[in-house]
């Protein structure tokens, strides 16, 4: 891409700064304008604009025409998710509302373990472009599966004099936050992570990152009993503090802990699973919260709480970029460990504000 479009590789990567900063952004305003619409037609029109924009990415001619095109795409993510997350727990009955939306998350899971190396393989295979030719075709095939399959979900009516009750969604914003702020200070930096645990480097990195997948979904599983059955607020502290745990492993290896080999091999990929899986432990459990303690403005809710996760994303990337720079690996998941252990803090501080009234 950098070759073909003239700029740097550094440039390049700003393509998919563009479209995170844009997706913590545009969210918001995007549910407020659309909140009131029936859920599926929200859907179709994301899925809809997501084929136009993917073509337009394949047809762009210069780096400037792609950065612009690639920043409408993050608004477009940004209202997807919300709307599939408010469909799954408007057709599911309440008991069962929490493994409804932790099958969208995994869902969206599944599209970045996959996803990234289906794009790889195809972009090798016949350019770039091509990439976003696969996903124009992907979202062509959700839409028609979404139009064909998936019944009308009308929004609840507006309450009169209701609002947005910031007091009842900010600490669950903020846990957001917290938990990927946490995460991704070691998941950004898994590689050379992985390099200075084990020596492992290149292709062989991808074995330890399968822990990646295995943990997000053993996470999602028990995260959507724990708000099924009400115990949310007790299990997103406990997954807080078993990040803090996992990331704690990190530094132990950092540190030569478990003799070298098989040993030490087995205890990072304990850290990556760990890791993973108290992260995705805590996101059904948060996104149940916000529909039941705010069903009339479900759709706005998820959205602001999509973009706290784009913004600790950002912030575990400043954070492990800075602490590696400076200070080496240790320092880096020691950061991690604390950011959790305060993520905890901060829930068991402010769980009961998060009950639906």
């Amino acid at each position: 891409m950098a070759a073909d479009l003239g700029v740097t590789t550094g440039t390049v990567g700003q393509l998919q700064t563009i479209y995170v900063l844009t997706a913590a952004l545009a969210g918001p305003p995007l549910a407020m304008l659309l909140g009131r619409r029936e859920r599926k037609a929200i859907l179709l029109l994301a899925l809809a604009a997501s084929i136009a924009f993917s073509l337009a990415c394949y047809l762009s001619q210069s780096f400037g025409q792609l950065l612009g095109v690639r920043a409408v795409l993050g608004g477009i993510a940004a209202l997807a998710g919300p709307g599939a997350a408010t469909m799954a727990a408007s057709m599911a009955p309440p008991e069962k509302r929490g493994s409804a939306m932790a099958i969208v998350t995994g869902g969206m899971t599944i599209a970045f373990l996959l996803g990234i190396p289906m794009g790889s393989v195809v972009g090798a295979a016949f350019g770039w472009r091509s990439t976003f030719l696969l996903s124009a075709l992907l979202s062509l095939i959700a839409f028609a599966a979404v139009a064909l399959f998936t019944p009308s979900v009308v929004p609840p009516a507006p309450i009169k004099g209701g609002k947005l009750d910031i007091a009842t969604a900010l600490p669950l914003w903020t846990a957001s936050f917290l938990a990927f702020g946490a995460n991704m200070t070691i998941n950004t930096y898994l590689a050379p992570i992985i390099r200075l645990q084990t020596g492992v480097t290149g292709a062989g990195v991808g074995a330890f990152q399968l822990m990646l997948g295995v943990g997000s979904f053993l996470g999602l599983w028990l995260g959507g009993r724990s708000a099924d059955r009400g115990a949310g607020g007790l299990s997103v502290g406990l997954a807080f503090l078993t990040l803090a745990c996992g990331a704690g492993l990190h530094t132990l290896e950092l540190s030569g802990g478990a003799p070298p080999g098989l040993a030490t091999n087995a205890m990072v990929c304990l850290a990556i699973l760990v890791t993973a899986t108290s992260l995705f432990a805590i996101v059904p459990v948060l996104q149940s919260r916000l529909v039941e303690a705010l069903p009339t403005a479900a759709v706005l809710a998820l959205a602001i709480n999509g973009s706290a996760v784009s913004f600790g994303q950002a912030l575990g990337g400043a954070n492990g970029g800075l602490m590696l720079t400076h200070f080496g690996g240790p320092a880096l998941t020691t950061s991690a460990m604390v950011l959790a252990v305060g993520g905890a803090v901060f829930w068991f501080l402010t769980a009961g504000r998060t009950r639906p009234r």
